[in-house]
């Protein structure tokens, strides 16, 4: 079924969902803190990029030739996105579980980015995007490192899907964006594997407080 095709089952999976007051409070609250968190990106970036920290040595970095695969990365990120989308018309589970786990991750994230300053890696090639680089206020943002929101962002896409090949397919699309991350020289290895051990946590808590009241959904 196509995105923009009417979903008689998913229309009746919201319509039952909002019938529930404890669903509408959380939807608002959910919709209010996305807003609240893209408004601040751009002042967020702008200044990190004026922090300065250590250049790591990392073995495998070193190992890597740099080389700009930032189509690639996006497309891969980009298609997880909609993805998710498409499967949220039908679940608003899917829905406010992402909403949720996105703001406390992306709130960890700006608290781990402030605590462990970081220079980019040697030989990095900034990434290019129009859609997030219009939140980050249209510039080359680098030292947005430790843990990588690339990974996290994609890997928490794979956790709040429930069909068996979507998560499938998408868990091999973050490792894969992972990997092309440490191609371009964008991340440290640690940024990578960090984001992997932060976002299933974050994303257990992120769950609990999405669907906690109104929706009992076994995982």
């Amino acid at each position: 079924m196509s995105l923009l095709t009417p979903d008689p089952t998913g229309d009746l999976a919201w319509q039952a969902a909002w019938k529930s007051p404890i669903f509408r409070r959380k939807f608002i609250i959910g919709m209010i803190g996305i807003i609240a968190l893209l408004s601040t990106f751009s002042y967020f970036f702008r200044t990190i990029e004026q922090h300065t920290g250590p250049v790591l040595n990392d073995w495998l970095i070193a190992q890597i030739p740099p080389y700009d695969v930032s189509l690639i990365i996006f497309g891969v990120i980009w298609a997880a996105g909609l993805l998710i989308l498409i499967r949220a018309r039908r679940s608003p589970a899917v829905f406010m579980m992402f909403i949720y786990s996105y703001i406390i991750i992306t709130l960890t994230r700006m608290i781990s980015i402030n605590l462990v300053p970081l220079n980019p890696p040697v030989g990095l090639i900034p990434m290019i995007d129009p859609i997030t680089n219009a939140f980050y206020g249209k510039v080359y943002i680098t030292k947005d490192l430790f843990y990588s929101g690339h990974t996290s962002t994609i890997f928490l896409i794979f956790l709040c899907l429930r069909g068996w090949w979507d998560r499938l397919l998408i868990l091999i699309g973050s490792l894969l964006v992972g990997i092309l991350l440490l191609v371009q020289h964008v991340h440290y290895t640690v940024d990578v594997l960090g984001a992997f051990v932060f976002t299933y946590p974050l994303y257990r808590l992120g769950k609990w407080l999405a669907l906690s009241g109104w929706n009992e959904l076994k995982l």
